[in-house]
């Protein structure tokens, strides 16, 4: 199984970014052709008590690294690509992860 692990820093506007996340993004990404499962996460703080580097966080599931690589070459995988880096006004980093052990 591999994960896709999408982090938006902290948006210029939050409140317009939640609005358009929970009104469009979701939407889009919930299309995307091969995707198993969804976790939407909040980040609510961090350990040391530090500002977090992070507003949301969001893991995308696919069977296999092949799985993944054709839900993002469709245009649905496109389209929702393009909706995070536009609604990201705070920037977007993205990870690629090989699942090892899930409980």
């Amino acid at each position: 199984m591999v994960k896709l692990v999408v982090m938006y820093r902290p948006p210029q506007d939050a409140a317009e970014f939640e609005r358009r996340y929970r009104d469009e993004h979701i939407a889009l990404a919930e299309r995307i052709p091969g995707l198993t499962s969804l976790t939407l996460s909040r980040v609510i703080g961090t350990l040391g008590g530090s500002p977090a580097a992070y507003h949301r966080v969001a893991e995308l599931t696919f069977p296999d690294a092949d799985a993944l690589a054709r839900g993002g070459a469709s245009p649905e995988g496109q389209a929702a690509v393009q909706h995070a880096a536009e609604i990201g006004t705070g920037g977007v980093d993205t990870l690629i992860m090989e699942v090892e052990r899930e409980n």
